[in-house]
């Protein structure tokens, strides 16, 4: 019996060393590992040097998301950033000729809620639907594709920037959204105009191309007013319109 006990004590002391390893090997469980600090990655080093090393206790900041050509905005970024970001947008330089002085349009078309008025353009061109926009003017269709002149009025439908030109550049970025995609800017004339901004532009997407405009005025409401022009290839022989639409947006009253 005396060699029976001693083989149990034996036993029981080889099985505790066994919990013993176990309890040391197996890790710890996840409540543990999430109680643990968790730190964001530290910020992309400028380009004008390394970043610096954060202090002791010191919260480090996750680095910024690079912003799209989406017309969302990246976290972190201005509207502009975005802006200077976009390869579907080139930078306005000052070699970007104006336009000539046009006198007003006879007929006008009165949007009451921009506090603008544009040009009442001719045949072909009607009035249509304007929803969403609040004024609206197009082109008849042609067989074979969706795409057709278009010229519209509505309350700004970005954030207006402290510049009439950046609230221009931005709008002209956001009809890229009435383009088909991959469409691309070309810059033709820039200019400042009374109470507001004025930009025309080529929008190429594939192996055709519009001829656009856009019109940021403070018609006295509590946004500042946006017409919109574009007019394709297929049409082209609307193009003066485009110019004409452009040089005559007036501020009501």
């Amino acid at each position: 019996m005396r060699v029976v006990y001693r083989g149990l004590a034996v036993a029981a002391a080889v099985a505790a060393v066994a919990v013993t390893l176990v309890v040391v090997v197996l890790p710890s469980g996840p409540d543990e590992v999430a109680a643990g600090p968790v730190t964001a990655p530290p910020a992309a080093p400028s380009s004008s040097g390394p970043a610096p090393s954060p202090e002791v206790g010191e919260p480090v900041q996750a680095a910024k998301a690079s912003p799209t050509p989406s017309a969302s905005l990246a976290p972190g970024y201005t509207a502009m950033e975005a802006l200077y970001a976009d390869p579907r947008v080139p930078k306005l330089t000052s070699e970007i000729r104006k336009i000539k002085p046009r006198p007003p349009a006879r007929l006008v078309l009165k949007d009451r809620r921009t506090g603008l008025a544009v040009p009442r353009l001719g045949r072909p061109w009607k009035a249509h639907n304007p929803a969403p926009f609040t004024t609206k003017q197009v082109l008849p269709r042609q067989r074979g594709t969706s795409l057709r002149g278009i010229l519209v009025t509505c309350p700004l439908p970005i954030m207006e920037q402290k510049s009439p030109r950046d609230t221009a550049l931005l709008a002209a970025r956001w009809t890229l959204n009435h383009h088909p995609k991959g469409s691309r800017i070309t810059w033709l004339a820039a200019q400042p105009v009374k109470r507001g901004w004025m930009l025309i532009y080529r929008v190429k997407y594939g192996k055709h191309s519009s001829r656009a405009a856009v019109v940021v005025m403070d018609g006295g409401m509590s946004k500042p007013g946006l017409a919109f022009v574009t007019v394709p290839d297929t049409q082209r022989k609307h193009w003066s319109d485009v110019g004409r639409v452009a040089a005559g947006v007036r501020v009501l009253g």
